[in-house]
């Protein structure tokens, strides 16, 4: 009986299906924000979020279900935004998706212009993702 579990146990090799984190692992996060631009001239008020959602694809979700992390930037003027040298950083841990991907990245608001966004992916297994935005 012995011998039988050492030979299954033995036998046991990662497939592509595999996740090579192990459980339990924590992922990281990253978001930078920066600019290398001249607004020095431009007042307009930006608001920024960051969030990170369970899924490979940015899908708007009302009822909030599949996001795991969001947050809201102070609101500031476009001139505002640090260069590369003073970047703002953000670095969130999550735990307990080590098997699903992860969709995170920036929403902004210009007041009266509109609203978009810079949105990358983080693939099941990567114990750390950096969403570097540079605002243009």
């Amino acid at each position: 009986m012995l011998t039988l579990c050492i030979a299954v146990a033995s036998c046991k090799k990662d497939g592509p299906g595999e996740n090579p984190t192990p459980p339990g692992s924590v992922r990281t996060v990253r978001f930078l924000l920066y600019t290398d631009q001249d607004f020095s001239s431009d007042n307009a008020v930006i608001h920024f979020s960051v969030f990170i959602k369970k899924g490979s694809v940015y899908v708007f979700d009302p009822t909030g279900n599949n996001f795991l992390f969001d947050s809201a930037y102070a609101p500031m003027q476009i001139k505002d935004i640090p260069d590369a040298a003073h970047k703002l950083v953000v670095e969130k841990k999550v735990v307990g998706y080590d098997d699903a991907d992860l969709t995170a990245g920036f929403v902004y608001e210009i007041e009266n212009v509109g609203t978009s966004w810079h949105i990358d992916t983080s693939r099941a297994g990567n114990l750390l993702k950096v969403i570097d935005y540079n605002f243009r």
